[in-house]
């Protein structure tokens, strides 16, 4: 029962250095990000397991990204407009990009920040320009795989001022972002409350 209380003291200026930063973007809402995950809690996702146990590939599998297929993407020579409009019609943030081809090699993620910033105010039209052009490179790119560890993804999201990381076991098999991995920490804090709860009532002996 204490997972939770020793990863977070441990971690824990990761963890404030985490919300702090991304409160201050101009883009970020707290509020609707703590909106989006406070309603699953009653049900959560994962079995309490402490926080230095769970790996992405377990996020993977609850969002239902451990498929085949699964992952959203688009290619380099395809528009913004594009792009954006595939965002939109899945409710994703960002698309792994790839190079012109059967082959599906990473090119490189576009996110909703590249749209906003390269393309609304830089008064660029969406539809005569190319992913290519205002994607974050296959060199700058920042990945995780199946096997890393939540709190390493956070430090990571914490650190390179991101939130999305695509995950690549040798191939893109999904994508995480930090309201995942906020969710997954709110969930395993609730499950660790209740059992203290539960414990201090007696239910268990």
């Amino acid at each position: 029962m204490q997972g939770i209380a020793k990863a977070i003291g441990i971690h824990g200026n990761r963890l404030k250095k985490a919300v702090l930063q991304h409160m201050s973007t101009d883009n970020f809402s707290w509020t609707h990000l703590m909106t989006r995950f406070q309603t699953d809690l009653p049900n959560p996702r994962l079995p309490h397991k402490g926080l230095e146990n769970i790996t992405v590939a377990e996020i993977l599998k609850v969002k239902g990204e451990d498929e085949a297929g699964s992952v959203y993407w688009c290619r380099t020579n395809d528009t913004v407009f594009d792009a954006v409009q595939h965002m939109t019609g899945h409710n994703v943030g960002a698309l792994v990009v790839v190079k012109p081809g059967d082959e599906k090699i990473v090119a490189g993620i576009v996110t909703e920040r590249d749209y906003l910033k390269k393309i609304v105010v830089e008064d660029r039209p969406s539809k005569e320009t190319h992913v290519g052009e205002i994607m974050t490179d296959e060199n700058k790119l920042v990945t995780v795989n199946s096997d890393t560890k939540i709190l390493k993804a956070m430090e990571l999201i914490a650190d390179k001022h991101i939130r999305h990381v695509p995950v690549i076991d040798k191939r893109v098999v999904g994508m995480i972002s930090i309201v995942d991995v906020v969710k997954v920490i709110v969930e395993q804090q609730h499950q660790e409350v209740k059992r203290l709860n539960d414990f201090i009532r007696g239910e268990y002996y």
